[in-house]
């Protein structure tokens, strides 16, 4: 009895970071989300601005440092999945490289700068408590948005 069910720990704990290993792989899959990513981003972006907001007022008086410091880390996290997402998914799965003379994406330059403002701008909301930088932030996955899903 014990065996057996020393048998189902192991398969299920297995099984479990089989599935997390190989569930943001770049194997070339074919099945992409793009929706859904801008939607994760969009939710960052707000999760984001309620931590910057968050902070803002918590710094105004002492004694919150717990609280202060769960939305640091919030803002950070939130801030490092718009920089995975933009790497990971966008740059690296969705954005064909351009050979010389290719004209097939005529937007390619626009959303290569678009997706390192983005990256550069989710790098500045984890450097400082600054609503400019989440705004623009907020511009540039918009921008991007409307770009990637123009008609070829």
């Amino acid at each position: 009895m014990k065996k057996f069910f020393l048998c189902i720990l192991f398969c299920a704990v297995f099984f479990t970071f089989k599935t997390q290993a190989l569930a943001h792989c770049q194997v070339p899959c074919g099945i992409y989300g793009d929706e859904l990513r801008f939607s994760m981003m969009e939710e960052d972006i707000s999760t984001i601005e309620k931590a910057v907001n968050e902070i803002n007022k918590l710094s105004q008086s002492p004694g919150n440092y717990n609280q202060l410091v769960r939305w640091i880390n919030t803002k950070e996290d939130h801030a490092n999945n718009i920089m995975k997402t933009t790497g990971d998914y966008f740059i690296a799965q969705r954005i064909a490289i351009q050979q010389d003379g290719d004209n097939k994406d005529k937007n390619y330059c626009a959303k290569i700068s678009l997706l390192h403002k983005i990256m550069v701008y989710a790098m500045q909301t984890k450097q400082s408590v600054n609503l400019s930088a989440v705004e623009k932030l907020k511009n540039s996955v918009a921008e991007f948005k409307k770009i990637y899903f123009e008609k070829k």
